[in-house]
């Protein structure tokens, strides 16, 4: 067993659960810094293993990374999408309007200001608050890592949905101020702008690509690093909201997903938008939106 494999998904299938750590330590009668350093990747028994699986309403075998693993909370799934990047040598996107990884500050900022005006409306604002301040963390330790790592990436933009960004904002879901909602819409404008510069100047080890015949049925991203490759179905874009989105992500490492989502995103690609065609239908889908 690989137990470090297992503390990081059992650091995922405790944020889906919505249980904090000291009342799962507690239940499992351990303490709360034992816990931690399960997730760490210490030693666990197989009927540590069983019990916590009990616990967080789980197969062990999810646990133990054998099989799909399913997940209902937009932070538990970008958890664990964090730790499988952190050893991907390659990601390829298909579908959504932006590729986290290369997203500009513009986002950060706008989501930051939606995400803490959600928490205070919220009837727990405490409980929200934090929720919404991992989910920022969660985002920026994603974008760090793939600055230090520079992992290949072929992204795969979805045009609806790049449209739909551009005409209502990031976030365009969310109840949120006047104020917020400007601020979304600049974001937008400035990730887009991004994105064509991107694909004008096609830095080295990253491609992106625009989808001109639609969306996707689903968004997937394909990992893969020198020993695996997992599977991950995504449902919640970046600027879903922490807490109230409601969804079901998968990820797996089963050959077969793998293989079969790999060849539909390689005949996806053929037809993608690249350079400075899609740099161009990108600028004329900004230009739609801002009326000229």
């Amino acid at each position: 067993m690989r137990f470090a494999d297992i503390g990081q998904q059992l650091r995922a299938y405790r944020l889906e659960s919505g249980l904090r750590a000291e009342e799962i330590a507690a239940r499992l009668g351990v303490s709360r810094a034992a816990l931690y350093r399960y997730e760490k990747g210490e030693v666990i028994k197989l009927d540590t293993i069983r019990r916590l699986a009990e616990l967080l309403k789980i197969s062990p075998l999810s646990l133990l990374g054998i099989g799909v693993e399913y997940f209902s909370r937009p932070l538990a799934l970008g958890e664990r999408m964090r730790q499988v990047e952190e050893s991907a040598d390659q990601m390829l996107q298909v579908g959504g309007a932006l590729c986290l990884q290369v997203t500009t500050d513009a986002l950060d900022g706008a989501l930051a200001e939606a995400f803490v005006e959600l928490a205070d409306a919220a009837p727990e604002r405490l409980q929200a608050r934090s929720v919404a301040e991992q989910a920022l963390a969660q985002i920026s330790q994603r974008k760090r890592l793939y600055a230090q790592r520079r992992p290949s990436i072929i992204a795969m933009l979805g045009e609806t949905s790049l449209r739909a960004m551009l005409k209502d904002g990031i976030g365009a879901h969310l109840p949120l101020s006047e104020r917020a909602r400007t601020r979304c819409l600049l974001a937008a404008r400035a990730e887009a702008e991004h994105i064509a510069d991107l694909m004008q100047s096609d830095p080295m080890g990253l491609q992106i690509g625009l989808l001109p015949g639609g969306d996707p049925a689903g968004n997937f991203t394909v990992l893969r690093d020198r020993e695996r490759a997992h599977l991950c179905a995504n449902p919640f874009p970046p600027d879903a909201s922490p807490f109230g989105a409601v969804g079901v992500g998968m990820i797996t490492g089963a050959e077969e997903a793998v293989a079969i989502h790999q060849r539909v995103a390689e005949t996806v690609w053929r037809d993608a938008l690249k350079g400075m065609a899609g740099a161009e239908r990108v600028r004329t889908l900004i230009r739609a939106a801002e009326g000229g």
